[in-house]
């Protein structure tokens, strides 16, 4: 069974920071580029960053470009969302996403993010 399970969310100072994890099981991780989304309530969901399936490329929305990064372990089915000067706009509820081989879109459930003094 396909499982992503996102963590690390909570609630955060203007300026703070957090780390993601993405959780994935019942498939070949390994092979399959991972990516992050939010969505903040009353607004479409987002891409926020994306890793290839070595973790060689990665790419970033321009909101976030320079305080996010996106990494991945391999050898533990994780991928991670670094978020260092986090900002209120950054409050949103992030999930992770893959697309298999057969253009099925898997996400999980989501955690949330509020950065608010």
């Amino acid at each position: 069974q396909v499982q992503l399970v996102e963590s690390g969310g909570g609630l955060v100072q203007p300026g703070g920071s957090l780390r993601l994890s993405c959780a994935a099981s019942g498939f070949t991780f390994s092979i399959y580029a991972i990516t992050w989304y939010r969505q903040a309530p009353g607004k479409e969901r987002e891409l926020v960053a994306t890793i290839t399936s070595a973790g060689g490329s990665t790419n970033y929305a321009d909101s976030v470009k320079g305080r996010f990064t996106i990494s991945r372990d391999n050898a533990k089915n994780t991928v991670y969302l670094q978020m260092n000067s986090l900002k209120p706009e950054d409050t949103a509820v992030y999930y992770c996403k893959f697309t298999r081989t057969d253009r099925r879109d898997y996400w999980g459930q989501g955690t949330q993010v509020t950065v608010s003094s």
